[in-house]
């Protein structure tokens, strides 16, 4: 089963920026949709962006569009989340997920996503 592996998490001031990184373990990565997820103390995880398996097509969350850019590297089997201007709200563990099924659309349905990456913490100060 491939693994994926988020890193690039840390402790930032309002408004700086950080880029996340998650790596997959498998040759398959290219052929699927991906996505970042969070999940802040005390509250469901929540969609934040996802990427066909293209790169061609991104989808992201009100709250974040104009901050975030997801993007991804097939030849380094590594997509990222570049977030810019970072709020308190956006406190949260990161997790990267893969889209079940190979070449489908992407989507906001965390159902939709099989395999979960252990999570990295961002942490925003005011």
């Amino acid at each position: 089963q491939e693994q994926l592996v988020e890193s690039g998490g840390g402790l930032v001031q309002a408004g700086g920026s950080l880029r996340l990184s998650c790596a997959a373990s498998g040759r398959t990565f290219n052929n699927y949709a991906m996505g970042w997820f969070r999940q802040a103390p005390g509250k469901e995880r929540e969609f934040v962006a996802a990427i066909s398996w293209s790169g061609g097509g991104t989808d992201y969350r009100d709250s974040v569009k104009g901050r975030f850019t997801i993007s991804r590297d097939n030849a380094k089997f590594t997509i990222y989340l570049q977030m810019n201007s970072l709020e308190p709200e956006d406190t949260a563990v990161y997790y990267c997920a893969r889209r079940r099924g190979s070449y489908q659309h992407i989507t906001r349905f965390e159902d939709d996503y099989a395999n979960w990456g252990q999570g990295t913490q961002v942490t925003v100060s005011s």
